[in-house]
């Protein structure tokens, strides 16, 4: 994304206000981000957007998201390409650390390797200035639980046809070689 296109869901926080004590806060998109998220998603039609998290301080200046998005979107089947509609329903968790923070270091052992733990916490974000998206956030973790193939129930896959005719056929790359004999 270019640094001057206004993301798809916006809902910047400034981190400033943020308390060491959670605060809610109720995400939805409108008809205005519905569409920009169905392109930025590549789908038919996202029919609903929304976000329940909680916000509030993490250590000394990072700031800790945690909630649900749920979303409710329309796809091509891949099958018959007829409208599919799916529901989202998944967790969000970020942690946001200011540019040049400690906090978002890995870690690296002796030789200088960089030790990730893939079953460990994510590695905070970064953010620049005094301010978070926390849509950016939200719209990140949806997009992920999108089916990259969604099926219309029943939906399957006709039987394979497989060509008779033998001018079909794949030359075999070795015939050159029948050939030729050994001295």
């Amino acid at each position: 994304m270019n640094l001057d296109e206004k993301p798809a869901f916006s809902f910047p926080v400034k981190v400033g206000n943020i308390s060491a004590n959670a605060v809610t806060v109720h995400l939805e998109a409108n008809a205005a981000e519905l569409k920009a998220l169905r392109d930025l998603w590549n789908v038919s039609e996202v029919v609903s957007l929304s976000s329940d998290l909680q916000i509030a301080r993490w250590k000394k200046d990072g700031v800790r998201i945690r909630g649900r998005v749920e979303a409710t979107i329309v796809q091509a089947c891949v099958v018959t390409l007829e409208p599919v509609e799916s529901k989202i329903d998944e967790p969000v968790e970020a942690i946001f650390v200011p540019e040049g923070s400690r906090l978002a270091r890995i870690a690296a052992n002796d030789g200088g390797e960089m030790i990730l733990d893939p079953d460990g916490p994510d590695l905070p974000d970064m953010f620049t200035g005094d301010t978070i998206d926390v849509g950016v956030a939200v719209t990140e973790h949806a997009a992920l639980a999108i089916d990259p193939y969604p099926r219309k129930p029943g939906a399957t896959f006709g039987e394979r046809i497989e060509s008779t005719d033998k001018d079909d056929a794949r030359p075999n790359p070795f015939a050159a070689l029948k050939d030729w004999k050994k001295d």
